[in-house]
């Protein structure tokens, strides 16, 4: 963990040469520290999630393919916490509407300047919103808060590339990207369903 944060900050502060180096260094230990706890999806969306820091860093044109490694981070971050719904499962309404509502209004705002990115970045909202929904049902507070971390994070950037410029995108983007993969990962493990007591799904 102390490495992650500290790939992440030099990451961020640019303090050291090498920067893709660092932004591999500031997830990747996440993955590491969930497959050591055998927790083999989230140490896979973990491990997808740092594939696509990389691909993003390493050159503009692997744009849609580190949309990709995201996108299949999150079908399996979707599938970890559908298996951890809890038994009787209870619906947050109010919530889920909240986020509906936001992500339709965020992609009717974008579509116009997408060009030929519409049909990509249309489906990975739609993968993302999924994700974040399902991790809304699972009862875990910290998952649920990295999750929408990881929302805004994707929000801000997709705004700031397609729409208009976003003041402090750099830092605001990784930290709220940083901050939600720690409390997705931190918050599973610390907290695993089954548990509490609680009677959970297989």
């Amino acid at each position: 963990m102390t490495l992650s944060i500290a790939a992440s900050i030099l990451y961020l502060s640019h303090l050291l040469p090498g920067n893709v180096v660092w932004k591999a260094l500031s997830v990747s230990p996440l993955a590491l520290l969930a497959w050591l706890r055998r927790e083999r999806l989230l140490a896979l969306a973990l491990a997808l999630g740092s594939l696509g820091d990389v691909l993003l860093d390493l050159d503009p044109t692997l744009f849609v393919a580190g949309l990709g490694a995201f996108l299949a981070g999150h079908l399996v971050y979707t599938t970890l916490w559908v298996r951890s719904w809890p038994r009787p499962l209870r619906l947050p309404w109010t919530p889920i509407a909240v986020l509906l509502v936001s992500v339709v209004g965020l992609c009717a705002w974008l579509i116009p300047s997408l060009g030929g990115m519409a049909v990509p970045v249309v489906f990975y909202m739609l993968a993302i919103t999924a994700m974040v929904a399902s991790a809304m049902l699972t009862g875990l507070p910290w998952v649920v808060a990295g999750a929408v971390l990881f929302l805004i994070s994707d929000s801000l950037l997709g705004i700031h590339k397609f729409r208009t410029a976003v003041p402090y995108r750099d830092f605001l983007v990784w930290t709220t990207y940083y901050l939600g993969q720690v409390a997705i990962a931190l918050g599973y493990l610390m907290h695993k369903p089954g548990e509490s007591g609680a009677e959970r799904g297989p």
